[in-house]
């Protein structure tokens, strides 16, 4: 009897796990929700960036969208990270932390293992029309933007074939018009909303 208890509620215990794990991959799979007073940011506008010396240069800059609560920013840092290191001699990079909660520099480079800027100014994405994280934003050395979107189709970054991050970055190194044609992946919000890392 006591056997059959156990075998009970180990089940029970599998299938509470088994419904949560997949009822987060659903949620996450879905569109984030634009907001109410969504204000879009369209290819070509100008942004201005903060004043960090890592900008003054002739190259073009890519921000990463980073909540460290986000499930779906955690599982593409290792990505991220891969970015950094391939096309650090052509671009420059950031994190944009988007989290209220107080992280110093450090332990936000820590997670990444990366020395890049870190800019607490969450204001920057309404200024880039973001309104989820992760995301990649895109700008020109002239300070226009030239992309903002998902980084994959892939939760996981998984798949080389919509690598839509990278994809942009390398059509803007080319000089490549900003006109390149993405699937509608590319450009939908995925992931955690902002500003609290929510999922409606």
């Amino acid at each position: 009897m006591r056997k059959k208890m156990v075998m009970g509620w180990l089940l029970l215990l599998l299938g509470g796990i088994v419904t949560l794990f997949w009822h987060n991959e659903w949620v996450y799979a879905l569109p984030t929700p634009v907001p109410a007073h969504y204000k879009p940011v369209h290819t070509g506008d100008a942004v201005r960036l903060p004043q960090l010396p890592v900008f003054v240069q002739d190259k073009p800059v890519l921000l990463h969208f980073f909540n460290p609560d986000c499930p779906c920013s955690r599982f593409n840092i290792p990505y991220f990270t891969s970015l950094v290191h391939k096309y650090n001699s052509q671009a420059a990079f950031a994190i944009v932390l988007m989290t209220p909660k107080h992280y110093t520099e450090k332990e936000i480079q820590d997670k990444f293992h990366i020395n890049i800027p870190v800019i607490t100014d969450a204001s920057l994405a309404a200024t880039c029309g973001v309104y989820s994280t992760p995301q990649a934003v895109i700008i020109d050395a002239e300070q226009h933007l030239y992309y903002r979107g998902n980084y994959n189709k892939s939760r996981y970054c998984q798949n080389t074939e919509t690598n839509y991050a990278e994809i942009a970055l390398n059509a803007l190194l080319l000089h490549t018009p900003s006109t390149v044609l993405y699937d509608s992946n590319a450009l939908r919000a995925y992931g955690c909303q902002l500003p609290n890392c929510t999922k409606k």
